[in-house]
């Protein structure tokens, strides 16, 4: 029982931080769902369909609140989907180590890169409309697939990565982001706990996941709430430092 309150609160806490930068951020709730499940694929199949409640859960405010690229998206999710599709094959071929530490270094990068961010205001950089920039389309496809690739491979949705890649090659606003990239972490959430649950129960922990869902739900609500309340560049500051705390957390999956 206790181990159960446990992850509730880890689950709520992860939750108010992926709402407030539009990530889903399971690889932070990850390790504690694979050691409390009976194997390590139904603490990975309760972990994604978690990350996909809490995603849906703060994606509704932010669609209500104007904040999602709706052509961004259609772009984004069907390579999205292709490449997890791709990624779950290339997790039997490739060391998950080295994939591991891959991905946690392109974390760091990314971290970094958030941290030096301006407005557009202040670089002059264009918006993404969706409509005539098709730089923007091969971009945003190019990204769903790589990152789907990934993602597929190590049984994340990585929306961590997927943000700061989508800033730097799209220039869309970043409030419009979290809706986009939370939106389309749904999607893949979905997918991917579908892809467990035909495993039956030794891909899925169904107590592990309705105690995460109902911790994680309102926690993804009241951060989805204060995204509003920060300012272009505090969001993505705040962003920079928790795609780092994930960095630094994969790294660590890593080394132990």
């Amino acid at each position: 029982m206790v181990e159960y309150i446990a992850f509730g609160a880890i689950c709520f806490a992860v939750a108010v931080a992926g709402g407030v930068a539009g990530l889903v951020l399971g690889n932070l709730r990850l390790p504690a769902a694979t050691s409390i499940a009976e194997t390590v694929a139904a603490g990975g199949g309760a972990n994604v369909a978690i990350s996909a409640v809490a995603a849906a859960t703060a994606a509704t405010k932010h669609i209500r609140e104007g904040r999602i690229n709706w052509t961004m998206f259609w772009w984004l999710v069907p390579p999205s989907l292709v490449g997890g599709l791709v990624g779950g094959y290339l997790a039997t071929v490739v060391p998950e180590t080295a994939l591991l530490l891959f991905i946690s270094l392109v974390l760091f990068y990314g971290a970094w890169e958030l941290s030096q961010w301006l407005p557009p205001e202040r670089r002059k950089q264009p918006v993404y409309d969706g409509s005539a920039r098709g730089d923007h389309r091969v971009a945003t496809v190019t990204i769903g697939l790589i990152v789907g690739i990934l993602g597929g491979a190590v049984g994340l949705i990585l929306g961590s990565l997927r943000f700061p890649a989508l800033l730097r090659f799209t220039h869309e606003s970043p409030q419009q982001l979290v809706g986009t990239n939370l939106s389309a972490g749904v999607v893949v959430g979905v997918a991917g706990a579908i892809g467990h649950l035909t495993a039956g129960d030794a891909g899925f922990d169904f107590t592990l996941f309705a105690v995460g869902a109902v911790c994680s739900a309102p926690g993804a609500y009241i951060g989805a709430h204060l995204t509003g309340r920060l300012s272009a560049l505090a969001l993505v500051r705040t962003i920079a430092a928790i795609v780092f705390i994930a960095a630094c957390a994969m790294l660590l999956k890593v080394v132990l």
